[in-house]
């Protein structure tokens, strides 16, 4: 499993951010801001727990399944790095893995930076005079059932914590990370976040939907993809928007991203207009994702039990 990592106690935050932040054009007001961001929950992200969540429930059901596998976890910006972990594996004799990114949607730093990232991993572990391990990708997961029923019962919860009167009338608000329109992949991640949206939308029988992103980060003259979603609770609840239930299908769990921007700056907005809004959980744990993580791990170990596959460099989308 390959994920974002977090800080876990407030000394860690500077370093932290400075791994985040590595070669990005990012302004320094915004660098206190995000660091903010992290000390109003001490200094401690739930990303590196509830990956390892769901990495004990994605070995738990490979060896029910009987597949023996290990499962490890790298994060790309904290502990357990990347590097640290595929040396790990490495001295423990694995030679091949199937690598899961912990981001639902396709793009350049949802899925070809995490890749260079493992690219770079391997690479340390040829100046250490260890043996390779060769990294295959599961296919993207953004559509799949497990993915869509896991947000969409999550969704139902939410609703169900606003008024009765309201719940027929609440509008379902996706969220995802903001990345620049111009980022390599771009158009293929609003795509597949659109593509998600709609697919819960219509398991839901929902029809009162629309996307918006959260967590922008750089520079503000620079165009990335719109609209925020604090504009845009603004915006509509002048042109009558009932409730709201934002669901952050950008993120495969509850991290700072989301309880920052999401509980406290949008809920702060919904609060100010007096806007009734919950807030769906990313999918977490919950069994119906966990399944589809076996699922998607399965299908890529099954394509390749007669023959290796052919090693795909990480240079696009």
């Amino acid at each position: 499993m390959i994920a974002f990592g977090g800080p876990e106690k407030p000394s860690d935050i500077e370093p932290f951010l400075k791994n985040v932040l590595r070669g990005k054009r990012v302004p320094l007001t915004r660098i206190r801001k995000v660091a903010h961001h992290y000390e109003k929950f001490g200094g401690h992200s739930p990303i590196t727990e509830l990956t390892r969540r769901q990495a004990n429930g994605l070995a738990l059901r490979l060896t029910e399944s009987g597949l023996q596998l290990p499962v490890y976890v790298g994060m790309r910006n904290w502990h357990p790095f990347l590097a640290d972990t595929l040396r790990e594996m490495s001295k423990e004799g694995i030679r091949r893995a199937i690598g899961f990114i912990a981001a639902p949607h396709r793009g350049y730093s949802s899925c070809t930076q995490y890749r260079e990232n493992v690219m770079a991993a391997r690479q340390q572990l040829y100046k250490h005079g260890l043996p390779d391990i060769k990294i295959t990708y599961v296919d993207d997961w953004h559509d799949h059932k497990g993915f869509i029923v896991a947000n969409a019962e999550s969704i139902r919860d939410a609703i169900k914590k606003l008024p009765s009167p309201l719940q027929k009338f609440t509008r379902i608000i996706f969220t995802a990370h903001s990345i620049p329109q111009k980022m390599p992949g771009a158009k293929t991640y609003s795509h597949q976040v659109q593509t998600t949206a709609e697919l819960i939308a219509n398991h839901l029988g929902r029809t009162d939907w629309a996307v918006t992103y959260q967590s922008r980060s750089g520079h503000p003259n620079d165009p990335w993809l719109e609209p925020d979603i604090c504009e845009y609770l603004s915006t509509e609840n002048q042109r009558n928007l009932k409730a709201a239930v934002i669901s952050p299908i950008g993120f495969a769990c509850d991290h700072v991203e989301v309880l920052y921007d999401l509980d406290h700056e949008a809920s702060a907005v919904c609060e100010k207009i007096g806007l009734p809004m919950a807030r769906a959980h990313t999918v977490n744990d919950h069994p119906k994702f966990l399944d589809m993580m076996t699922n998607v791990v399965k299908t890529t170990y099954d394509r390749y039990t007669k023959g290796q596959p052919i090693e795909i460099l990480p240079n696009n989308v």
